[in-house]
């Protein structure tokens, strides 16, 4: 986690700032200062092919593909030195790593080898890509991403993004059909059910890990193409898709609360809440349930929705959004991601009440009702996070209530309300003294001072939130002359 008051960087989706073109050698040192990847202890690749064999799971012929895949890009990485030696090492050692701790099942291999085959052919010849870089293979039209440090990888988050994109347009239902018959190939078993995986280390979590904000995107995904392609396969699909959201980390992303449920970013992070991609999984959740009619559906909805109901003023701290918890503020962008997520939410519990989609399936027992979760909470918190891209940071001086003595340390307090870039000057008689700026969190902050000389001292704060909107203190320090030495 950087220290700045930044979000932590996402699978699902990177801001400007962080998927702008990275210089190549930047990338390449970052890259080369990740520990290098230990040797796995257990299963060969080979062995647990050859297991798989064995038992039935897998044929001879996709076991052998399978095996010359990986020798390949062995030999291919013999080849290779630096930041293409590193990519394709880290991509190998993943495969590696599944192996020894036993977690080759023949749904997930598909994925995993065609991973290792694109690393392959990428790094032995392709141009080196910008850290973020999203692309797709034609004519396969899944996301890729690369990640610097585990090269090229599935991003799940932007392939359903695209298959939700496919279906706005209504003139592609040819193109929507060909990726999701194409991302269903490259489902895993879990859960219960399926699962789309991440298979590549991420900010701790080893792989395969699965994220609600990624499955609940792609449970929409999934019903809106049942309905415009009039195919209940993929209402089918979604419908074995719930799987982890039933289910407890780290199989599943479900926690159960006093109030509902949690679901998690990260299958692998049980304990952190990002409160935007749980909103999403909701909306995900509440797509799937009122175009399947799904009783399930609309269980799991509804315990999530009373958890997030709970927790969701705790993410608004009155002048910006909260990215998790624990954590810090938002980023521009998700804090512009959650408004939009929320915006989503508030609009289909509208809707509900209009409609009445998230009526049950079965009419409730005599004398009972059936209610739609009131949308207030959603749209108004929605509204106010776009209040805060227009309203400039608070920024309150506390001047010492006794004057400084020159020559002595001292330090002068101010709060700012919101994450802003901070930038501190003092003068004496027109000259400038001090310049400091560094990016700041809400809360209480204090100038660290050791004037030079007595006098009075003007010192400047101007805070400038990740909006722009900009505010400036100023206040005016007496510094008495230093007592003089005994």
């Amino acid at each position: 986690m950087p220290k700045a008051p930044v979000a932590a960087p996402s699978p699902g989706r990177c801001s400007a700032s962080r998927c702008r073109r990275t210089p190549v050698l930047l990338v390449a040192l970052l890259t080369l200062a990740l520990p290098g990847i230990a040797s796995a202890k257990g299963p060969t690749v080979a062995a647990e092919l050859s297991r798989l064999q064995a038992d039935g799971s897998l044929d001879a012929a996709t076991s052998e593909s399978y095996k010359n895949a990986y020798d390949d890009a062995r030999k291919t990485l013999k080849q290779l030195h630096g930041f293409r030696h590193a990519q394709l090492r880290a991509v190998i050692g993943n495969v590696d790593a599944l192996a020894a701790r036993r977690q080759f099942i023949p749904s997930r291999l598909k994925p995993e080898f065609l991973t290792l085959q694109r690393n392959r052919a990428w790094w032995a010849a392709a141009p080196i890509p910008y850290a973020g870089e999203r692309k797709t293979f034609p004519p396969s039209q899944v996301v890729w991403q690369f990640y610097p440090g585990q090269g090229w990888q599935i991003q799940w988050l932007g392939t359903f993004g695209k298959a939700n994109a496919l279906w706005m347009v209504r003139t592609r239902d040819a193109d929507l059909k060909r990726l999701l018959d194409e991302v269903l190939g490259l489902a895993t078993q879990r859960a219960g059910g399926i699962a789309f995986e991440y298979l590549f280390t991420f900010d701790g979590g080893r792989p395969p890990w699965v994220s609600g904000l990624a499955q609940g995107t792609g449970l929409s995904a999934l019903a809106r193409g049942a309905v415009r392609l009039k195919d209940t396969k993929y209402f089918d699909a979604a419908r074995t898709a719930l799987g982890i959201f039933r289910t407890p980390p780290p199989a599943g992303v479900a926690v159960r609360t006093a109030a509902g449920t949690n679901y998690l970013q990260y299958s692998y992070a049980p304990k952190l809440t990002i409160v935007n991609g749980f909103t999403q999984s909701l909306n995900g959740l509440h797509d799937f349930a009122t175009l399947a009619n799904d009783a399930d559906g609309r269980a799991l909805f509804s315990a999530g929705e009373t958890h997030l109901r709970s927790v969701l003023p705790g993410f608004d701290t009155g002048a910006w959004s909260l990215y998790s918890k624990p954590g810090a503020e938002s980023d521009l962008g998700y804090h512009r991601v959650l408004r939009d997520f929320l915006t989503g939410l508030c609009d289909r519990l509208k809707d509900d009440r209009t409609r009445g989609h998230l009526a049950q399936v079965e009419a409730p027992p005599s004398g009972s009702t059936t209610t739609v979760p009131d949308p207030k909470l959603y749209c108004d918190t929605a509204a106010d996070f776009t209040a805060d891209l227009h309203t400039k940071p608070k920024l309150t001086l506390t001047p010492p209530t006794r004057p400084l003595s020159a020559k002595h340390d001292a330090h002068v307090a101010y709060t700012l309300d919101k994450v802003s870039t901070v930038t501190i000057t003092a003068t004496r008689a027109g000259r400038l003294v001090l310049s400091r700026s560094a990016r700041l969190g809400r809360g209480r902050h204090a100038v660290s001072l050791k004037p030079a000389q007595a006098g009075p001292l003007t010192l400047r704060i101007a805070a400038t939130d990740l909006a722009g909107n900009a505010t400036t203190t100023a206040a005016t320090i007496h510094v008495r002359a230093a007592a003089p030495a005994v």
